[in-house]
């Protein structure tokens, strides 16, 4: 009878044992699910904060350009043609 009680005692202990390893995991499960979610949000933010610093940069390039620098010039050329054409494109649908 001895060695059941110390088996069941045995049991006992390792049970308990897991079940505080399951916690502490869940726990850091938990812990990393908040930190993945915090990271996302950050990306994202990054993300958009990277496109309006593009977006920025080709408006001050075209600025530049139009203010007699020679570097970007080509570039607003093509973005002004590009414009003109949007814009008969439009006049064409609005006419019809």
């Amino acid at each position: 009878m001895s060695e059941l009680t110390e088996i069941v005692d045995n049991l006992e202990n390792r049970i308990s044992k897991l079940l505080h390893k399951y916690e502490v995991l869940r726990q850091q499960h938990h812990s990393i699910q908040e930190e993945l979610t915090a990271v996302k949000n950050d990306n994202t933010r990054l993300i958009q904060e990277i496109e309006s610093s593009q977006s920025q940069v080709q408006t001050l390039k075209a600025a530049n350009a139009m203010l007699g620098s020679n570097d970007f010039k080509k570039e607003t050329k093509l973005k002004i043609n590009s414009l003109i054409r949007e814009i008969d494109q439009c006049i064409v649908q609005l006419s019809e």
